[in-house]
């Protein structure tokens, strides 16, 4: 099937709500209300293609997490724990559903994009994912969705090889950790440094077959738009050259935004969308415009629904040019 040039797929989900990790936590079902908010706002939600998300089951999160992993998650959620015995992560009656419908939303993503039912998703899903590793929940995330996605675009479509870019201010040390020795999957993080989780050191390269296909831009508190940009024009570009990618899959955090209570980045709305327009070019060149994009971090409401609605504006070459030519950005 053609690719459907300029469209644009958006999972959006009231499901999303049902993980409540408890009061006081960031990563709150406000977060889905001020999203669905920014969308309506943005029209977003009848100009996009509605994409419908499932259940991962078992077999698919097996792809990226081990089997004892997926089975102490249950045992958790079954006893009424307040949070993953393997270490911070907190969870709630609606927890394990809600993670399997992320993960299961970036698998339909990857479907919708390989059939050409869409140009590109955006999967606004909670909880996020990256932090995630084969055998531990860690930081917000239970399973690690874009993780599952890639291994999932491999098993159901042969991508051999699948380019991951995060975004997220905090270095997304479960992707990292689980495509470690897999040449196959090529992962490139900008993150802010020293912070949560204290991984992604620029010699944090890969090991194996994998040697060379991690890519770690670690950056200061205080980062703007600069050095970021650099990161991805002079660091990730010309390795896409020799790597070529067949999919690519976007870690996006909007917590690099600037005013986010969990991170010290400056990054403006403007910038999410230069960022998102450097990504489609990739794609444009190498993967047949094949973007899945899945949300990760973003704790100030008001700024994760303006920075979200850029993304998805420049994802569908709307509103992302106008707003990247404003000064404030925000």
């Amino acid at each position: 099937m053609a690719v459907t040039l300029g469209r644009t797929g958006l999972i959006f989900d009231h499901a999303y709500r049902g993980h409540d990790p408890g009061p006081g936590n960031p990563e709150s079902p406000e977060r889905y209300l001020a999203l669905s908010e920014g969308f309506k706002k943005a029209g977003l939600l009848e100009s996009l293609v509605r994409l419908t998300p499932r259940l991962a089951l078992d077999e698919d999160l097996h792809l990226a997490h081990t089997r004892l992993y997926i089975e102490l998650v249950e045992r958790d959620s079954a006893r009424g724990a307040e949070t993953l015995s393997t270490g911070d992560t907190s969870i709630g009656e609606g927890t394990l559903e809600t993670a399997r419908l992320a993960a299961g939303a970036a698998m339909e993503a990857v479907d919708a994009v390989m059939e050409g039912r869409v140009r590109n998703v955006f999967a606004a899903v909670r909880p996020p994912g990256h932090h995630a590793t084969a055998s531990r929940g860690m930081g917000f995330c239970v399973f690690n969705n874009v993780a599952v996605a890639a291994r999932y675009a491999r098993k159901a479509w042969g991508v051999e090889r699948a380019l991951i870019v995060d975004w997220d201010v905090h270095h997304g040390n479960g992707t990292q950790d689980i495509f470690y020795a897999d040449p196959g999957v090529f992962y490139f993080s900008v993150h802010q440094s020293p912070w949560y989780p204290g991984t992604g050191a620029a010699d944090e390269t890969g090991e194996g077959a994998g040697k060379g296909f991690t890519l770690n831009c670690p950056l200061p508190a205080g980062t703007g738009r600069g050095p970021v940009i650099d990161a991805f024009r002079k660091k990730l570009r010309p390795v896409m050259k020799t790597f070529r990618p067949e999919l690519v899959l976007i870690s996006a955090g909007f917590d690099a935004r600037r005013g986010d209570p969990l991170g010290r980045f400056t990054l403006s709305d403007g910038d999410f969308v230069e960022l998102t327009e450097f990504v489609l070019e990739i794609a444009s060149e190498y993967a047949e415009n094949r973007v899945v994009s899945v949300l990760e971090g973003g704790y100030s409401l008001t700024g994760l629904a303006a920075a979200a609605v850029a993304h998805v504006d420049a994802l569908s070459g709307n509103e992302g040019r106008r707003l990247q030519r404003r000064s404030s950005g925000s």
